[in-house]
């Protein structure tokens, strides 16, 4: 059969090729109602139809895509599979396009929050998962190329691993990259399909099937997902994103051990037992690394930084459209230094803007400056929940939305889940609608109905209530089993090499009890903090300080502050390309530093520099910086 450019060419040549036996066979197997598995045409409606009246019979009565199908149905029981391969490739060509605008109007009608606007991130390699970023022999390369064969032609299909912490842009990134091959402006001709899977959303898969992932991606029930997986598949592309929201939580993996259905269907992708010649991309938080790991084969490892210094400022100025207001809050960021380093991070520095903002609108002052992560978070959970004297609705009083929260993101946090059902935020007192400025919505589609599921706007804020929830719970005579079990674990890791990182709930939690009093909390979330809680507190901090840990986001400040002076190439991702490139400053300490400029602008492209660098700008321990001493009153 000759070539044709679009399906109904495509069904019609197909006919043609048919012998006339083969023809009336064909005819025969069409009044089969079981086969096809719908309406058929009756016996008469077949007699003396040509090839062309058929053609255009079937097309009347299915449309051509249904059509299709159904011709390549019956060619499959007729055993014409030379027929069945050129029908399918030329259907999924046309079905490719359709896939493309699926992808790009998803991308169009994701709800704004904190990674919905894209900018430069900066990334850096890593030979291996757990081997330090400096001072290692790597090869420069271009993502671009990031999945292509290299130097060792026989290693097999790429497998990339981005790690950063939480609020580094991982997501950010990874839903840009499908964004720009839906658009044809990154790797085109390289991959047929990109898949996008959310490992916090792909839960609600109601079958775990490598058939219904692809049903799911692509939003369609009818997707021809065998002639997807069939034909080429090394032309295949699955982005992962977020592996270390799939873990389960340790008592459940206590009751029934083993992976879930869904986590062994994404295990076997991984392991390369299923489709085994398609590129896997998958994004993590560095915890779940020791449970990723097992599992790749030759993986390549790269560390997600967060914004450049100049992209940082570009999002201040974005974020806020006044001009004026944008100006005073540069002016306050600048005036700290702890705050200023911590907007690096995409998720923070969106925390800050909107705090800032929420400040501005509401005619007040930055009395006192934050000092660390926590402070932060404070600060913005403060601004936005509703007065303590809220008389207009009695359900949303501040108190009873704290203490909602607090309890919703803890249950999450023991059960590791990350979505929400309406009636889970009914059972904590809480209404999703009104709390946009902590919970984000999803729509999912399940059958017939559509059912509404929340999420908090980042896990970083998850993470933040599930520490307050040792303060606000009832019970407030302990701090609990979990900070407990989870202060065991770091000094169970004490005595291996190097140190562990904790959570990000332990670290607002250490950095709470580090407070010299807590009256500051007391007024700002209308609560007390009973004695022995305190006590509680105290002791939790003097057990941390006899630990070596990794604190959240300190490796991502510590290397961008530290190794701007090998960050001298970088090419952005303007729509076409993302690059990686090798720094030859020999007389750097850290020569084999690769920096990755991204440009996650749908503005138009712009010939951009390298940051200037300060040479005598020296490290620090980023998140400990300020430690309070440039407090003070800012007018907003």
């Amino acid at each position: 059969m000759a070539l044709a450019s679009n399906p109904r060419e495509a069904l019609l040549q197909a006919l043609n090729d048919l012998e006339e036996y083969d023809f009336k066979t064909l005819k025969f197997h069409l009044r089969d109602g079981t086969l096809l598995g719908g309406p058929v045409l009756a016996r008469g409606e077949l007699e003396g139809l040509s090839r062309v009246d058929l053609a255009s019979r079937l097309i009347s009565m299915y449309g051509t895509q249904e059509a299709v199908k159904v011709v390549l149905k019956v060619l499959k029981v007729m055993n014409l599979l030379e027929l069945v391969d050129q029908l399918s490739h030329v259907c999924l060509n046309d079905y490719r396009e359709i896939y493309r605008e699926h992808v790009r109007c998803l991308e169009e009608r994701q709800e704004e929050g904190v990674d919905h606007s894209y900018y430069q991130l900066l990334l850096v390699a890593k030979p291996c998962a757990g081997s330090p970023i400096l001072g290692q022999e790597v090869d420069s390369v271009t993502v671009e190329a990031l999945f292509d064969p290299g130097e060792k032609p026989n290693q097999g299909p790429p497998t990339v691993v981005i790690q950063g912490s939480a609020g580094t842009g991982k997501t950010t990134l990874a839903r840009k990259m499908v964004l720009d091959w839906a658009t044809g402006t990154l790797y085109p001709g390289r991959f047929d399909y990109v898949f996008y899977v959310s490992c916090r959303e792909v839960t609600l898969l109601q079958e775990s099937t490598l058939d219904q992932l692809l049903i799911w991606c692509c939003g369609d029930n009818k997707a021809p997902v065998a002639e997807i997986q069939r034909q080429q598949p090394e032309r295949l592309l699955f982005i992962l994103d977020g592996y270390d929201e799939l873990q389960r939580s340790y008592a459940e993996r206590l009751r029934r051990p083993g992976p879930s259905p869904v986590e062994d269907m994404l295990h076997r992708l991984i392991r390369r037992e299923v489709l085994p010649l398609s590129s896997l991309l998958i994004t993590t938080r560095p915890l779940a690394l020791r449970n990723l790991e097992p599992l790749l084969k030759q993986p390549r490892h790269l560390h997600i930084l967060g914004f450049s210094m100049e992209e940082k400022e570009r999002y201040f100025r974005s974020y806020f459209t006044d001009e004026e207001q944008a100006r005073n809050a540069l002016d306050i960021a600048r005036g700290n230094d702890f705050l200023y380093k911590a907007c690096q991070i995409p998720g923070i520095c969106w925390v800050v803007c909107s705090w800032l903002k929420g400040q501005m609108e509401r005619g007040g002052v930055v009395s006192e400056m934050p000092s660390d992560g926590t402070d932060i978070f404070m600060a913005y959970v403060s601004t936005f929940l509703p007065p303590s004297d809220n008389r207009d609705c009695s359900k949303l009083t501040r108190d009873k939305v704290l203490k909602g929260l607090c309890s919703l993101a803890a249950e999450g946090i023991q059960h590791q889940r990350f979505l929400f059902e309406e009636a889970d935020l009914e059972k904590h007192n809480l209404d999703g609608p009104s709390l946009a400025a902590f919970l984000s919505s999803i729509d999912y589609q399940e059958g017939l109905n559509i059912k509404k599921f929340y999420s908090f706007r980042h896990i970083s804020f998850q993470e933040f209530f599930h520490a307050m929830s040792y303060l606000v719970k009832e019970d407030k005579s302990q701090l609990g089993e979990g900070s407990l079990r989870e202060v065991n674990r770091l000094l169970d890791e004490k005595k291996q090499v190097g140190s562990e990182e904790m959570t990000l709930s332990m670290q607002f939690l250490l950095d709470i009890s580090k407070k010299e009093s807590s009256t500051n909390f007391e007024l700002m979330f209308c609560f007390k903090v009973s004695p022995s809680l305190k006590q509680d507190l105290k002791n939790f901090k003097e057990q941390m300080s006899s630990i070596k840990h990794k604190r959240t986001w300190d490796l991502e400040l510590s290397l961008y502050e530290s190794n701007m002076k090998n960050l001298l190439k970088s090419v952005q991702l303007s729509d076409v390309v993302i690059k990686m490139v090798h720094s030859k400053n020999k007389k750097s300490p850290s020569k084999n530093l690769f920096s990755v400029k991204t440009s996650l602008s749908n503005k138009q492209k712009e010939e951009q520099k390298c940051p200037a660098v300060d040479k005598d700008n020296k490290a620090e321990t980023p998140m400990e910086a300020s430690n309070g001493k440039d407090r003070g009153t800012k007018e907003l």
